[in-house]
């Protein structure tokens, strides 16, 4: 028998090994897959694989299609990460109809269809600067360049709405429409045109913009202000309607109204971020795309930015992420796309999503977990506030298991129960709170809650009075309250005395050594060494900060008091005013409510304060104790600053922003938290956020740093 002659196979090329990792990539398969044709798939995954595609397509349903989803975007981005890793794992099991080969839901059947000239896909998401590296070389890689080279990439903030494409034929707005499954969406034309910001008809609007194409379509989100977002859930409820889940689901819902009508009344915005089939122009890269559209009047995102390589992308992922609590729209990651389009083709695209673009995740700031409990927490003011204690989840970048219920009227609205499962959110350093119910996942154990009538923590039968939706412990000698007062008059903004915190004030209490705030300054070292855990050193600096604190400004001791609705503001506003503490304790109803920006509730819980035979004597005690008001003593200088308020956005060189802050009210003006038409000035330092915007809208008066310096005689 004749030898079997072997044969070799000539060396891949370049452009085959990208085309095989391209084929790989679309079955699931790593770039060297092992050979899985023949092996047998464990039974648990198979009915796995079937469960999850099952969850994914009800929870697509509630969200696509009813805008009223059931669970968190986090637990439903876990959901799909599992099927992809499993379908990756075994490509055998990949179906067309599976959840990962598609980018929506099919439109509903209310709505007319529409269908793209060019797929609306949707994006690969990564959640760790690993996972956004490795994009960049797969990038490489498929491109044939080498691993050190830098990708020029655009990098947008990706907006939390909903997503649609306007088609705008000889510069007239003819059909909109929503992304769908990708291919055929709604028709929400007469919904899109009740937003303001959307032109109608599209014209040069400036020297260097180019002719309008003869067909252009544009695709942005729809989206819904935070603010706006507020007050209309806060509407809904009070209609006894069910609120909306996120801004995202607010917008979803108004757009998709059968009636325009409707859709109009609601506060809805867009931004544009790209096209589809355009007739009549060529555009050359992304950048080209985001800073031509507004030049025809398509608003787009002023944050979008142009960067060298994938740490660039990565640094503006970090910022954005700092930035996103000062934005007035929410933002749940960025979006990172390759700028050269004639790159796009190259790259081409997998079955649901393009391998040019990436969406790269922030921490969830809304979870779906359970509440095992709720609980009541007594505050400073006697306010009694329902706790849920929850199955502890991590939100916003840290595990939580409180929320606030804020009163018993808001359970009552949103109809939360122990045992349910519910829609928490944490944003910032906010309180994290209990957004809804999710009353489809009820199985009949939930109970409801009753409020209980008398104090948890000394016994007294709590009260609430006519008008107010907060039940209080009249006890003034409550732990409780005790404690909580301790902290907030040592808290930074009012005596500022470092290193009294809740244990501290709890131990100082339990210590039987303090009975109100006028007893901290009649501590000794001797006193402080008995309480747990303190030794001589930290005995004495604890005495020298309580000391330190006896001269202070009037403002600051008016705020440290602790007096319900007396706020920062209100505070420096008071303190101006009266310039005397006397003069302040003897004021009428009258008094107060003439002086603008006072109204009637403020006034008449100053006036209770200071009735108030206790805490007249607890006032004396601190003055006897020592207590100094500086500002007081040099009244009689002049004060640059006075009657002016200011707003501060982005970050100063010269000082921190308390620094500044103690500037300007010590100079006579005002610091205010946000942006109104009361403001004077809206200084701004570096990466200002959301207020310089508004600032802009309003027409306020914006300076810089070396302006502001200038101002308060420091340049």
């Amino acid at each position: 028998m004749a030898a079997r002659k072997k044969t070799t196979r000539a060396p891949e090329t370049k452009e085959e090994k990208v085309q095989k990792e391209k084929v790989q990539e679309e079955k699931g398969q790593e770039t060297t897959p092992q050979k899985a044709s023949k092996r047998e798939i464990p039974p648990e995954v198979i009915e796995r694989v079937k469960k999850l595609r099952e969850e994914i397509e009800y929870h697509n349903y509630r969200y696509y299609v009813l805008d009223s989803p059931v669970i968190s975007d986090a637990e439903y981005d876990a959901l799909m990460r599992e099927l992809k890793e499993l379908e990756a794992k075994y490509p055998e099991l990949i179906t067309p109809d599976s959840p990962t080969q598609r980018v929506g839901y099919p439109p509903a059947k209310e709505f007319r269809q529409v269908e793209h000239a060019e797929p609306m896909l949707s994006l690969d998401d990564a959640f760790s600067e690993e996972e956004v590296r490795e994009f960049d070389k797969r990038v490489k890689r498929l491109l044939g360049l080498p691993e050190d080279a830098k990708i020029e990439y655009t990098v947008e903030p990706k907006m939390d709405g909903l997503a649609v494409e306007l088609v705008y034929e000889n510069g007239v707005f003819t059909v909109g429409s929503t992304r769908g499954d990708g291919y055929v969406g709604e028709d929400v034309t007469n919904n899109l045109k009740t937003i303001k910001s959307i032109p109608l008809r599209l014209r040069p609007l400036t020297d260097d913009a180019p002719p309008v194409p003869k067909r252009l379509d544009a695709r942005g989100e729809v989206y819904m202000e935070k603010e706006k977002f507020k007050q209309l859930n806060e509407e809904r409820l009070r209609r006894g309607e069910p609120p909306f889940a996120n801004p995202r689901n607010a917008a979803a819902g108004s757009l998709r109204q059968l009636d325009p009508n409707v859709t109009a009344q609601r506060p809805l915005d867009i931004f544009f971020y790209g096209v589809g089939k355009v007739e009549g122009y060529e555009f050359k890269t992304q950048w080209e795309i985001l800073t031509t559209l507004p030049k025809w009047g398509l608003k787009t995102n002023p944050h979008c930015r142009l960067v060298k390589g994938i740490e660039e992308a990565i640094s503006y992922h970090h910022e954005m992420e700092k930035k996103r609590e000062e934005l007035p729209y929410e933002i749940d990651g960025i979006v990172i796309k390759v700028n050269d389009l004639s790159l796009w083709e190259k790259l081409g695209t997998k079955a649901r999503s393009p391998r040019y673009a990436l969406a790269y995740k922030f921490e969830p700031t809304q979870v779906t977990t359970q509440v095992l409990d709720i609980v009541l927490q007594v505050g400073r003011t006697g306010a009694v506030t329902p706790v849920a204690v929850l199955k502890p989840v991590k939100v916003g970048g840290v595990i939580v298991s409180r929320a606030t219920l804020h009163n018993e009227d808001e359970i009552r609205r949103k109809d939360i129960r122990i045992g349910d499962w519910v829609l928490v959110q944490r944003a910032g350093d906010v309180i994290p709170e209990v957004v809804m119910s999710i009353k489809e996942r009820r199985t009949g154990k939930e109970k409801p809650f009753v409020m209980p009538k008398t104090c948890p923590v000394c016994g007294s039968p709590l009260v609430r009075k006519p008008g107010e939706a907060v039940w209080r412990c009249p006890n003034k000698n409550c732990y409780a309250q005790l404690v909580r007062h301790l902290q907030h008059f040592a808290s930074r903004n009012a005596m500022d005395i470092e290193g009294l915190g809740e244990q501290v004030a709890k131990a100082l209490v339990d210590a039987g050594l303090v009975r109100d705030v006028g007893d901290l300054y009649y501590l000794t070292v001797e006193d402080l060494l008995q309480l747990p855990g303190f030794a001589l050193k930290k005995a004495k600096n604890l005495y020298e900060a309580i000391q330190r604190s006896k001269k202070t400004t009037l403002a600051r001791f008016l705020y440290a008091l602790g007096i319900r609705h007396v706020g920062e503001v209100v505070a420096q506003i008071l303190a101006e005013h009266f310039k005397s503490l006397d003069k302040l304790m003897n004021a009428s109803m009258a008094d107060l409510m003439a002086i603008p920006g006072i109204g009637p509730e403020v006034a008449r819980s100053v006036v209770e304060f200071f009735r108030n035979e206790r805490n007249r004597k607890t006032i004396e005690k601190l003055l006897k104790a020592g207590i100094e008001f500086e500002d007081v003593k040099e009244e009689a200088k002049e004060k640059p600053l006075k009657g002016l308020t200011f707003v501060f956005t982005g970050a100063l060189k010269s000082m921190t922003r308390d620094e500044a802050k103690k500037k300007v009210m010590a100079l006579g003006g005002r610091v205010a938290s946000d942006v109104s038409r009361n403001v004077d000035y809206v200084v701004v330092g570096e990466k200002p956020g959301s207020k310089f915007q508004r600032a802009q809208r309003l027409g306020l008066k914006i300076i810089n740093e070396d302006e502001f310096l200038k101002m308060i005689g420091e340049k």
